[in-house]
């Protein structure tokens, strides 16, 4: 669903998950996220009202880090993440509610997966469809689609090692934060509390008149948001964003994605030593030419992580992931 790899995640998910490459769009970015925000510097010891009501800190008075080197140092420690993800399979369920365009609810639709590596390259394997397990003919029907989808991501990776580019498992470009900082920027800093860790949260903002190289970047351009990073391990805790404009291919005919369609993901920290995904939930509008068509919300919960050792044996994790533990 979405490469550990903050950074290409935080241009594509609207894309992925919108439009369905695995387990479609998620609902409501933002709303009840739980935060506590400090004072400025300087501010003394006073108590200062929090995001949400009821919540309150005590100021901290501590300087905050250069935004661009922080940034820098998330993109190195979540390529260090995805070394150790490689090392775990988990369980994604994935459910999309779709608006009958009139406030009401038209269907609802669940698929789980399960999420692991196969030669090098990240898969989500369907394993049920609105609670029923697939049949054999379906099975069969999905092992070849990972088979496919596994050889044309190794092809793309290796075309473009020969290229000098830098690809995900899947072979897809990378965006990098010198990339994100030519396109846009990262602004006001603060410190904040979510989920009991001290975070530093930035904003997002893409710049309209910055010049882009390929379609990721142009989500990038169209993009704002916040960014949370957890100040102890430098990695991204939480996203949020939402399209500022509506994002076309080909004049709208292949790809519609609606001007305010939004996001928001969460990770978490498992076993005390790698950040995984742990919640999205996306919002919005999309058409991918006459195949597909989405009004709605989905929210995809990642769970089940379970750890492979060199026997290949599957060993349970300290950290048990549940919509209990995750921010609201």
């Amino acid at each position: 669903m979405w490469s550990c790899r903050f950074f290409r995640s935080f241009v594509l998910s609207l894309l992925l998950v919108v439009l369905g490459s695995v387990a479609w769009g998620q609902n409501g970015a933002g709303g009840g996220t739980e935060t506590t925000q400090s004072s400025p510097e300087g501010a003394g010891q006073a108590e200062v009202p929090a995001t949400h009501e009821g919540a309150k800190v005590e100021s901290i008075e501590r300087p905050l880090p250069d935004i661009p080197a922080l940034m820098h140092e998330v993109e190195i420690r979540q390529r260090e993440s995805e070394k150790l993800l490689k090392n775990y399979l988990y369980r994604e369920v994935a459910t999309a509610q779709q608006s009958d365009g009139h406030g009401g609810l038209k269907k609802t639709e669940t698929k789980e997966y399960d999420v692991f590596w196969l030669n090098g390259v990240q898969v989500h394997k369907l394993v049920k469809k609105d609670g029923k397990e697939l049949s054999a003919e379906e099975q069969k029907k999905e092992s070849d689609r990972i088979d496919k989808e596994v050889a044309k991501a190794k092809e793309r990776r290796t075309k473009a090692e020969a290229k000098g580019q830098e690809t995900d498992s899947n072979g897809h470009e990378e965006i990098t934060v010198s990339r994100f900082l030519e396109l846009g920027s990262f602004t006001n800093p603060r410190r904040l509390r979510l989920a009991d860790r001290d975070t530093i949260a930035v904003d997002y903002a893409g710049d309209p008149k910055a010049k882009t190289r390929n379609r990721s970047e142009d989500v990038v351009r169209d993009l704002a948001g916040t960014v949370w990073v957890d100040e102890q391990d430098h990695v991204i805790s939480r996203l949020e964003g939402h399209l500022l404009n509506t994002f076309k291919i080909g004049g709208g005919l292949l790809v519609n994605i609606q001007k305010d369609t939004n996001f928001a993901m969460d990770q978490k920290k498992i076993n005390d030593e790698v950040w995984l995904p742990a919640k999205i939930d996306a919002r919005g509008a999309a058409r991918a030419m006459l195949f597909f068509k989405f009004n709605g919300s989905i929210r995809v919960v990642s769970s089940d992580y379970r750890k492979f050792k060199a026997t290949s044996t599957i060993l349970p994790v300290s950290t048990e992931n549940s919509e209990d533990d995750l921010p609201r």
